[in-house]
């Protein structure tokens, strides 16, 4: 297939992932933020990486991760059954701490405009 259609095919899929995993009614799941950020398939589509990323749960990430690789065999038969497609890849859902990374950095950078002084201050020509 080619590098073009395999990026539509993983964007199609994952619209259709949002969709089923916010019809899931796994306690774990509703205590924050969740957000598929991307989905990465092998060529053969025998292996579909999704990555998600999880803000604003008190038990962090890891729970979350969990139940949703468990309820994986659920998602893949929807997927197959939603996208009309024989054989669906096997779902392996990762943490993405893309988001996290980035607010880290973020702070990081506050930090050192408050601790590094003021920014220059411009000075007339007078």
């Amino acid at each position: 297939m080619s590098e073009k259609n395999m990026g539509r095919l993983a964007q199609d899929m994952k619209r259709e992932i949002i969709a089923i995993i916010s019809r899931l009614k796994d306690p774990r799941l509703g205590g924050g933020l969740l957000t598929v950020t991307r989905l990465d398939v092998t060529p053969d589509l025998d292996v579909a990486k999704v990555y998600v990323s999880v803000l604003g749960n008190p038990d962090g990430p890891a729970p979350v991760v969990e139940a949703l690789n468990h309820s994986a065999g659920h998602v893949r038969t929807e997927l197959s059954r939603k996208m009309h497609i024989r054989k669906a890849p096997r779902l392996i859902f990762v943490e993405d701490d893309g988001a996290a990374y980035a607010a880290h950095i973020n702070e990081l950078l506050k930090e050192l405009n408050v601790d590094g002084g003021e920014p220059a201050a411009e000075t007339d020509g007078e």
